[in-house]
């Protein structure tokens, strides 16, 4: 197992559409146990493969409580979701290990259904997905289509946070710079 380093906002890779997983290779596997290892270093409870650097649609998800609770880890290859018909519009305040020291209120759907592919290639839905299950479900999906989740707070949110913004986009720019000399 590995840690593998997190790409931060202004990363070009973090704006790409992913492409789909035709098959689940041992590579695969190991980069989703890699990357659910990541995960548990962070402070994080989803994870996905654009913010390593890989443009593939895998995600992985791990909401429970550390030191409180079982890990209840999920490897979704190829997820899409959908939201539940009695799901409610709520706001919560979302992070990103891709931007962080950075939370912003934002509003989704508070229950959907997922379909995804497990680490053994096995279809599988979990329908009424809540909390923050649900949101991260959602946030990590966003990540699959080179969207974040300060491209959905409010206009005063993102005023009071642009110079933040630049700034980590800028240094985030220097760094990937001078990595390739």
């Amino acid at each position: 197992m590995a840690l593998l380093p997190i790409r931060t906002y202004g990363d070009p890779v973090l704006r790409k559409k992913s492409e789909p997983i035709t098959e689940i290779t041992p590579e695969l596997r190991q980069l989703a146990r890699d990357m659910l290892e990541t995960l548990y270093d962070s402070t994080g409870c989803g994870l996905a493969a654009p913010q390593i650097g890989k443009n593939i649609r895998l995600v992985v998800i791990d909401t429970a409580i550390p030191d409180e609770e079982e890990p209840k880890p999920y490897i979704m290859f190829n997820p899409e979701w959908e939201t539940e018909p009695d799901a409610e519009m709520v706001d919560y305040d979302e992070g990103c290990l891709s931007i962080p020291e950075l939370f912003c209120n934002v509003v989704r759907p508070n229950k959907v259904a997922v379909r995804f592919f497990d680490i053994n290639g096995e279809p599988q839905e979990i329908r009424n997905c809540e909390g923050l299950f649900a949101r991260c479900i959602q946030h990590e999906c966003d990540h699959l289509n080179g969207d974040l989740f300060v491209d959905k707070i409010s206009t005063a949110d993102r005023t009071m946070n642009q110079s933040k913004l630049r700034k980590m986009a800028k240094e985030t720019q220097e760094k990937l710079k001078k990595n390739k000399r």
